[in-house]
């Protein structure tokens, strides 16, 4: 996908107060960043934000980190940013170095229309491989939760292969989530334009404990 230039994005995020542009140096620390001990939830390619700046606005209880390393996609993100969110940070950063920035304090990872990487030999790049499990696994404060939604199918299976061998338990498996939900969602920009073209919508959401619904 190309990205559209943003012009003035480097002034765009300089002047945010919502983007933390030395993550490495709040490792351990970010509920104190916060002010609180809310659980925290981050988001590992928001894109232009929506999903993570709604459910910040809804869900008032929870710190949201947003994660992007796109200067020009996270400059359209935070000038959406037009009121005050206390519950909302941003990260401009690379996902690989995710046991960089946190260290036993993340309660759920949501990863919503990751890059698929279709070719075999970049498998390793996607979020859900086993490189990034094994980092995932040092970030999470106790239970582990990574809620994923993609419109790729061999994403979405991939990811429930390598999740299962990570010993993740699979629930709430949904191949078509706009038709099967019974409440209304929060989405994605990415999200709305597939599911207003009829294309299928796959969800799941992987714990370290089994779900007893």
């Amino acid at each position: 996908m190309r990205i559209r230039n943003v012009k003035n994005k480097e002034e765009i995020l300089k002047n945010s107060k919502y983007l933390i542009d030395n993550p490495t140096e709040y490792i351990g620390k970010w509920n104190e960043l916060f002010k609180n001990d809310n659980p925290i939830y981050i988001e590992i390619g928001m894109g232009k934000g929506k999903f993570i700046r709604e459910n910040a606005k809804k869900y008032k209880n929870i710190n949201f980190i947003g994660i992007e390393r796109q200067d020009s996609i996270l400059a359209k993100s935070v000038q959406k940013l037009d009121e005050d969110i206390p519950n909302l940070l941003i990260i401009r950063m690379n996902a690989l170095i995710i046991d960089e920035v946190f260290s036993n304090e993340i309660d759920r990872i949501y990863l919503n229309f990751s890059d698929p990487w279709p070719k075999v030999r970049h498998h390793s790049r996607r979020l859900t491989s086993n490189i990034f499990l094994d980092k995932y696994d040092s970030v999470f404060k106790d239970e582990k939760q990574i809620y994923l939604r993609t419109d790729n199918k061999d994403l979405f299976t991939y990811s429930i292969e390598t999740l299962s061998n990570h010993d993740y338990y699979i629930n709430n498996v949904s191949l078509d989530l706009h038709n099967d939900s019974e409440e209304e969602l929060i989405t994605t920009e990415y999200e709305d334009k597939f599911s207003s073209d009829g294309m299928p919508i796959y969800a799941l959401e992987a714990s370290s404990k089994k779900c007893l619904k």
